[in-house]
């Protein structure tokens, strides 16, 4: 009997021991994510910072793209500071990546050499972009959206889902999708305005134009499977920023 008893003591102590190893394990797994995670994120927040403090607009469309990067790389600064997840500091890199895809368009809109290629953002693919130039009006409100930067269109946004709906890459006369990133919400005048602009347009993907609130100015999920990021390696939506509370 005390054999026995003894025997089970070590399996319970090997099996304690086990269980503790791999935990062990794996917490230094998330722990070495994490850190590269956070390292990573940190690069694209001091390449976004360097790249802001150096560029000076000289035309509108330059100034409103760098007032963008700038906002964006004010927000990825303070996501950095709160990181404690490797999902927050991967939202932290797309934060950071955003706020160079509007110094990209500032270097654009100047003349200048775009610099390298940037990986592709949240959603981006699955907006589309905008190529031709359009002008509707809804509601007494004119509306005009390009694929190159000009005193009509001013205002440059990378393409991406706010508020679960997309929006294209692209120029426009004015930053429409910004109270509906504040508020979390479209209006319905925004649905109707998108409908109107991008239904039939080439380059911005049926699934996204043909979406709940593009095609009939209803709210819903965007797309089929209601996940406007699926079409996207990274799935975040470029606005969600997780628990950074913003």
């Amino acid at each position: 009997m005390t054999s026995a008893l003894v025997v089970l003591l070590i399996v319970l102590v090997v099996l304690g021991a086990t269980v503790w190893w791999s935990r062990q394990k794996i917490l230094t797994r998330q722990r070495k994510q994490l850190e590269d995670d956070t390292a990573e994120a940190r690069r694209w927040v001091e390449r976004l910072g360097g790249q802001v403090l150096n560029l000076i607009g000289t035309n509108e469309a330059a100034k409103q793209a760098l007032a963008d990067a700038a906002e964006r790389h004010g927000a990825a600064l303070s996501q950095l500071d709160q990181t404690t997840t490797s999902t927050q500091a991967r939202l932290t890199s797309e934060s950071a990546m955003e706020g160079l895809y509007y110094v990209r368009a500032a270097r654009v809109a100047m003349d200048m050499d775009p610099g390298p290629e940037l990986p592709a953002l949240s959603g981006q693919r699955y907006a589309g972009r905008v190529s031709e130039d359009r002008e509707v009006e809804v509601d007494g409100q004119v509306q005009v959206a390009s694929p190159a930067p000009s005193e009509r269109t001013p205002h440059y946004y990378p393409g991406g889902t706010v508020a679960g709906k997309p929006v294209p890459q692209g120029w426009y006369s004015d930053p429409w999708w910004k109270p509906a990133m504040a508020a979390g919400m479209w209006t319905a005048g925004s649905y109707m305005m998108m409908s109107a602009m991008f239904v039939g347009m080439t380059s911005v993907p049926a699934e996204a134009a043909n979406a709940d609130g593009f095609a009939d100015g209803t709210a819903g999920d965007a797309g089929a499977g209601g996940d406007p990021g699926a079409a996207d390696s990274g799935g975040m939506d470029g606005f969600d920023f997780g628990g950074f509370g913003f």
